[in-house]
């Protein structure tokens, strides 16, 4: 085979690829930005003029896809950059990131989703992407330009931590996304069951004076938003399940055939609601931190591929606005760096299979928001992680990468060490 002098070629890696469900040896070329070839098996040879690099046995996967991702560009830059927010994810093996339209000002024009691609394809970090907001300002009363940011290179549409309360505004946005079969996302929260709410309600939320929503008030508000889905036809996420009434009830919609896919905190797989112990601020999150018996649920959900997507759900917030009292303090957690040693719980505490962690970490995603990456495959973009899964983490918040230190992982001892990240052919990020 004849190749470029720029030609990468990655051997001796242990190829996870949830797309084929191969798991084994083999090795990866590089060129132009793609992948050349893919070879499973031991490489013995390969092209000579190629760079190499030698994985020794350690795992080599499509890259990481987060698909919520909190900054605080533009607007609230002390929060956190695209920069730092590209930095953080290069070094958690995360390749493409989809930011949040919770920005100042809102991202709910073309205009803004331009901005955001070009300001992150300057960067030459990671794939910085953008949602763009269902309505206009977040209001929750009128429909924002979604054909039009779906043209600029939206990816999805979601009012973010905000509930469209308004049934006819979410019914007229689901109708029109669905004429172009753009993707609506939506957090399940009834609002008025949810308001004010701190924790999950129950006993440790009564005994710790918080304030507390049901988990029902999840199930509520999404019966309400499947019906709406059955009626218009629309492609739906539901953003960050985080109970078993839920779980159930997404499964009951899947069975009768509505297209709905479902993404999930990597908290929610982590925590429970004893997490918060004596106010601990940093497990202040939204959707709360729930009971035992709901994280169990949803890990069980992810072993069986009822869930879609797994993020870090990147919420950064600095010091001081999280060093207040448990009720008062932002909601919200750093992720991105954390993430896939996070995952990685699932495999080594719980059993699941290597490649159904990582599915809804590339493949499902990528499936969902119709990106070409989150496979090994020949002419799919060179984005990739080289990771150690059984390599020891502590986790550190004061070096993560991050503006905002907000880890409720600061001090837990992982397994998991991403030793590169490779992005359009390009390596952003190498700890070997």
């Amino acid at each position: 085979m004849t190749v470029a002098s720029n030609t990468l070629a990655i051997v001796n890696a242990r190829l996870l690829d949830p797309a084929t469900d191969y798991d084994g040896p083999g090795a990866v070329l590089i060129q132009d930005g793609r992948i050349l070839e893919v070879v499973h098996g031991q490489a013995t040879q390969h092209p000579a003029g190629v760079a190499v690099i030698d994985a020794q046995g350690r795992c080599l996967a499509p890259g990481l896809i987060d698909i919520r991702v909190k900054t605080g560009e533009p607007g609230n830059e002390p929060k956190e950059t695209l920069k730092s927010a590209g930095l953080s994810a290069a070094a958690g093996g995360v390749t493409t990131i989809v930011v949040q339209p919770d920005t100042h000002p809102v991202i709910d024009d073309p205009a803004l989703i331009d901005h955001i691609q070009r300001r992150g394809a300057a960067l030459g970090l990671v794939n910085i992407r953008a949602a763009g907001a269902a309505t206009q300002g977040l209001e929750g009363q009128r429909m924002a330009e979604i054909g039009l940011m779906h043209e600029a290179g939206a990816l999805y549409f979601t009012d973010g931590d905000n509930v469209v309360v308004n049934s006819r505004t979410l019914q007229r946005v689901m109708s029109y996304a669905a004429s172009f079969n753009a993707l609506i996302a939506c957090r399940p929260a009834e609002p008025w069951l949810s308001e004010g709410a701190v924790a999950t309600a129950g006993e440790l939320a009564t005994r710790l004076g918080l304030s507390g929503a049901p988990a029902i008030a999840e199930r509520i508000q999404l019966e309400r938003d499947l019906a709406l889905v059955e009626q218009t036809g629309a492609r739906f996420l539901v953003d960050q399940v985080s109970t078993e009434g839920a779980l159930e009830t997404l499964a009951r919609a899947r069975a009768r055939g509505l297209e709905v896919a479902a993404s999930v905190s990597i908290n929610h797989l982590c925590f429970n609601e004893i997490d918060i112990g004596d106010y601990r601020t940093f497990y202040r999150l939204d959707p709360p931190l729930r009971s035992e018996s709901d994280r169990q649920a949803l890990i069980e959900a992810v072993r069986e591929g009822l869930i879609d997507a797994v993020t870090s759900a990147h919420a950064p917030e600095p010091a001081e606005n999280k060093r207040r009292p448990f009720a008062e303090a932002a909601p919200g957690a750093v992720g991105l760096e954390t993430l896939l040693p996070a995952a990685l719980t699932l495999h080594h505490e719980y059993g699941l299979d290597l490649l159904d962690v990582l599915r809804p970490l590339t493949q499902g995603p990528a499936g969902l928001l119709g990106l070409e990456a989150g496979v090994l495959a020949e002419g799919a973009p060179a984005d990739l992680v080289l990771f150690d899964a059984g390599a020891p983490v502590v986790i550190d918040a004061a070096t993560l990468r991050s503006k905002s230190k907000n880890s409720p992982f600061d001090g837990r001892r992982l397994q998991g060490k991403v030793l590169l990240t490779v992005v359009g052919g390009r390596i952003v990020h190498d700890a070997r």
